[in-house]
Order: structure tokens, then sequence, then C-alpha cells
């Protein structure tokens, strides 16, 4: 059976080196490229990250819990693929503008979208859920790879913007004039061979956006493993277009802050776009309607299942002395932030179909009221019929 590492006939040797930090029994090591870009982060800092990791882990297990007893249409889990995203969170300035897919929920949580409003999406009941400017976290991209080619459409605007003086009002309280803009876009190696993801690059490196493609190869493009999807590392394809590629390795949270932080750095200086493949795995489902059993071996997500970097990060935490104290309270935050999410959940009201005609245009129109005019007629139309049913 093909698994997601089983190399591809007629695959090459990769060029790249992969950028490792935090090795898997919790160890740091050192790279002499990258390790400027993390000195600043503390002790502390890591155990805030770890608090996030943890935080994020239960509530995707609550929302998958939630989806099985019914009370979420759908649930994508981002289980294993924390690290990845918090560490690149971590080293993005607040005034960058994030365009994820539908997996970042680490990510939403970093920027300080409240993760209630997010289940107001899943549940069928929001086509939002929060405000993409008040953020910088663009809504949700549940068409694959559709939010590349907006990523780098943005980031030509901030360019432009630049070149033209122009500081938005929207962003003054966190930046003063003058200051740079940039983009980052998050998608999987799925989404990664979709022909936006071709056309974005050549766009991003013809105009030198300020843009970093973030992929977060988790191995597998729902039942396709990535060994079908390429026969090199994503970061290889980067040269073809003309800008960087970095590899490194997804369950390591230093080594993906300093590597994001790095290409930040570069993309902020006006050096054009950066990519960066964040190689990871996805330890669950690709979505709550699939069963990964069908595909993929016990014995891979046993292997991958030792290189959690939720336990990565534990046991780095120890190493350096930090207390049993710590992950216990950690842990009761954690549950009862699951909690919390369930409560919010269960207490939603749903909305009701008259409001779809507010969100139509942003000022009123003759035709839209029209319309609900006619809709309020037929709903009645119902009532008087069960009326005249029981009166029988």
């Amino acid at each position: 059976m093909e698994t997601a590492e089983t190399p591809h006939p007629g695959a090459t040797e990769g060029r790249l080196n992969r950028v490792t930090i935090l090795d898997e029994n919790g160890h740091r090591g050192s790279d002499p490229d990258f390790d400027p870009y993390i000195e600043h982060v503390t002790l502390d800092d890591l155990k805030s990250s770890y608090a996030t990791m943890l935080t994020v882990r239960r509530f995707d297990d609550e929302a998958t819990s939630l989806q099985r007893q019914g009370k979420l249409a759908l649930w994508v889990p981002s289980k294993g693929q924390e690290a990845a995203q918090v560490g690149s969170a971590r080293a993005i300035p607040k005034n960058d503008y994030i365009f994820p897919s539908y997996r970042e929920h680490a990510l939403a949580y970093e920027r300080g979208v409240d993760l209630k409003d997010m289940m107001r999406v899943f549940r069928g009941y929001a086509p939002g859920g929060w405000d993409p400017r008040e953020h910088r976290f663009n809504l949700y991209s549940f068409v694959l790879a559709s939010q590349i080619p907006h990523a780098v459409g943005y980031a030509m605007g901030q360019k432009l913007d630049r070149q033209l003086g122009v500081v938005q009002e929207e962003n003054s309280g966190d930046a003063e004039a003058g200051d740079t803009e940039a983009t980052v876009v998050y998608f999987g190696d799925g989404a990664s061979t979709e022909g936006e993801a071709h056309e974005s690059m050549v766009f991003a490196a013809s105009y030198d956006a300020p843009v970093l493609f973030f992929v977060q190869n988790n191995k597998w493009a729902i039942s396709v493993p990535f060994s079908t999807q390429s026969r090199l590392p994503l970061a290889e394809r980067a040269a073809g277009y003309g800008f960087e590629g970095i590899r490194v390795d997804g369950n390591d949270l230093l080594g993906v802050q300093a590597v994001t932080a790095y290409a930040m750095d570069k993309i902020h200086r006006g050096e054009g776009p950066v990519l960066i493949e964040a190689e990871t795995y996805r330890l669950g489902a690709h979505t709550t309607a699939d069963d990964p059993t069908k595909y993929r071996t016990r014995d891979e997500e046993d292997e991958w299942t030792t290189k959690d970097p939720l336990v990565r990060l534990e046991k780095h935490l120890r190493l350096e002395g930090v207390g049993e104290d710590f992950f216990e309270e950690a842990n009761q935050r954690a549950k009862e932030y699951g909690a919390e999410i369930r409560e919010a959940v269960l207490a939603m009201e749903a909305p009701t179909f008259d409001g779809v005609f507010d969100h139509v245009y942003a000022e009123e129109n003759s035709l839209v009221e029209e319309e609900r005019a006619w809709f309020h007629e037929y709903e009645a139309g119902f009532e008087d019929a069960e009326t005249q049913e029981g009166g029988r």
C-alpha cells in the first residue's frame, strides 16, 4: 500500500535541507541561519505557545464530538498541525494580513478570533463568523486554493499603497505612517496542485508581491498521498518562479517560528515573495466526512503519533525544568475552554431566513424589498393552510 512517505518512482533527491531546531525528543539544536530570529523567545513564551496549542487541541476535539452528535454540519480537524500554526502566527506582525483555508483554528485563536464565533460557520448559522478587518485574518475559504489568488491580489494592493504612500486608516492603531504591510496565505499540499496556486505564484514573482506562501504539507490530500502529488519537496517549486523556498519541520514550533520570522523580515524589506513548506501530519481525518482508515495504515499513523508537536514541546519544557503544576493548570484551562465551546454551540439560536435579505446589498434596494414581501406572503400561505386544516 502506498503511503505518504513512499517515494515516486521518478523522484529525485531534494536539494533543500529541512530546518529543525527542536528535535523529536525535545532537545534544542542550533541553526546559524535562523537562530537570530528566535533569540528573543523566552521560556515563558514557549509555555504560552504550549498552552495555546493545548487549548486549540481541546477545542478541536470538542468540535469533532459536537459534529458526531449532530450539533455541527461539518468539522475540519487541525490535530497535529498546531506547531506549524502557532509557530508561524507568533512570527507574523499583527499589521500583516492573513488568508487562511479552512483548518487554521490555532491561527484564528492567535489572531484574537473568538472560536465560538467560528462554530456559527460550521453549524450553518453564519457565512463568516468574525470581522476580518478587526483581526487582519480573512474568513475561511472552503473552495480549495481559492484564497491564494485573493492573497496575491491583496498583497499587490499593499505594494501599490506603499508606492503611493498610503497607510490604511483602519490600521493606523497598529502601524505608524510609512510602515510596510505584507500578506500571508495558508494552504495545504492538496491545494498546491491546483492551478490557482501556480498562477498566483507567477503573478507574485512577476510583481514582487509582498506575500508569504505557507504550505502545511500534512502528507495527505484527503486520500491522495503526497508522493502522488509531487516528486520533490514543495519548497523547491519556488526556484522555478524565481523566489526563495524553505523546508521546515512543521512539528517543530521553534523551527517554524524562526523561518517565518526570517521570511517576513525579507518580505518587509521589499525582496519579493517567499514559500515555506512546513512538513507536518494530519493526525485525524481530513474532515468528519472522511474515514482515513480506508487509505492510511495503522503503522504510519502510529509513527507520526510519536512526532506529535504538542508532545515534543512538552518534552522540551520538562527538560527546561517546567514543573507539573504548569501542565495541570494548562490542561484544566483547556478543558474549561472546551466546555465553554460546547455550551455556546448548544445555546445558539438559528437565524431566520428573513435575515438573508438584509445582506444582499449594502443599501436598501427596491427589488430586494419586493422579494422580501413575496417571501412573507409565501410563508403566510402555509399558516393559513394550517389554520384551515385545524378547523376541519
